[in-house]
């Protein structure tokens, strides 16, 4: 059986805990949905707001306090919101995609340092962030040990270095000013390995996926992505797909009905379903894919409608402004209202105006239908 479109979308839905709230407790929603975007501080909380059935974002706190939920770069060398089991491994299967970026770059190349120089140092870095350091502690240590050259060692450092962003405080855990504590000394596996834990996990997460897709999803080269589906030849279930794409999943996974009701959702920026994928239409009509996400990386807070996105939405005086790309029927309006409403009322105790900062992207919106909702 060939899958089709939709059910790939529902899949994708089911496995993300969109298809409906599930009653589970944060830890566990966040080893559901595998990784979540973090780069913006509010979007693990709006992410798993839209997943979990009476979610508490003081439950969330806890997780980053006790690390039992932990951020740091990871896929897409961008930050992500992993379950602290998942983070040895994600963080080795990423290690040299995360030094690479950073070390073979030519801000650092022409630095006068050495990938060996920043290596040397590494231990002591590590050592002294036992406890939660700040940036401007770490840059003095680095700046006592490598002189004037200490800045791009840093900028270097923060990407690849194993360790957690520890939490700052402030209405979302992390402020703007980072601080950062060593991950500790759990057993990682070896790369390859590695790497195979994070496919399967991507797999149960967000399949059933191609090989580009998982590429895509983590920016590791497809070697490195075609040697893992080989040593998991006999973990993984082979499906088709159209037009004689081959799809990877795990095996005995369900594959929702195409039919599937798929409620409204108000994603948060850099929801993992807009980027997961490297044929994204899979949730973003193409149509909409340069309205949502732009070429310097940001990716807007999307309307999710009958599964796909139909839109983007911000915080305003009075309520959420939907934009809509497309003409929506009553019931779709409803429904996006209702779950506006629910939105105002959880962002008010924390950041009822949260994402501002990315407000100048609306004066660049197409002609759309535009409505305040949930006031």
């Amino acid at each position: 059986m060939t899958l089709t479109v939709r059910q790939l979308n529902r899949a994708t839905l089911d496995r993300q805990l969109l298809l409906r709230r599930e009653p589970v407790d944060v830890v566990e929603g966040v080893r559901r949905v595998v990784a979540i975007q973090a780069q913006e501080a509010a979007s693990p909380y709006v992410a798993l707001w839209n997943r979990i059935a009476g979610f508490d974002p003081a439950d969330l706190d806890t997780a980053f306090a006790d690390r039992t939920v932990v951020k740091a770069s990871l896929i897409r060398l961008t930050l992500h919101a992993v379950h602290a089991e998942d983070y040895p491994a994600f963080h080795t299967a990423m290690a040299s995609s995360l030094r690479a970026s950073r070390l073979f770059d030519r801000r650092f190349t022409t630095s006068g340092l050495s990938a060996a120089d920043v290596d040397a140092v590494l231990p002591d870095v590590l050592e002294f962030a036992a406890q939660p350091r700040s940036k401007a502690e770490i840059e003095s240590l680095l700046a006592a040990r490598l002189g004037e050259q200490y800045p791009r060692a840093w900028w270097a450092l923060k990407t690849f270095a194993p360790w957690h962003h520890a939490p700052t405080g402030g209405p979302w855990s992390f402020g703007l000013k980072p601080s950062f504590v060593a991950a500790g000394t759990s057993p990682s596996p070896e790369p390859d390995e590695a790497v195979q834990h994070l496919l399967m996990r991507y797999l149960e997460g967000f399949g059933p996926a191609t090989a580009a897709d998982f590429a895509q999803a983590t920016i590791l080269r497809r070697p490195v992505v075609m040697n893992a589906l080989r040593s998991l030849a006999d973990k993984v279930q082979v499906l088709d797909g159209l037009g004689g794409a081959t799809l990877f999943d795990v095996p005995g996974s369900l594959i929702p009905a195409e039919d599937s009701p798929a409620p409204p959702r108000l994603l948060p920026m850099w929801d993992s379903i807009l980027l997961a994928y490297a044929d994204r239409s899979r949730v973003i009509p193409p149509a909409y894919r340069r309205l949502v996400i732009h070429q310097n990386g940001d990716v807007l807070p999307t309307l999710l409608v009958d599964g796909y996105v139909a839109g983007v939405w911000r915080p305003v005086q009075g309520g959420i402004e939907a934009t809509a790309f497309e003409k929506l029927p009553a019931a779709a309006w409803r429904g996006l209202a209702a779950e506006a409403a629910a939105l105002v009322s959880f962002l008010a105790d924390r950041d009822p105006t949260v994402y501002r900062r990315y407000g100048h992207w609306w004066a660049k919106m197409p002609s759309a239908e535009v409505r305040v909702i949930g006031g």
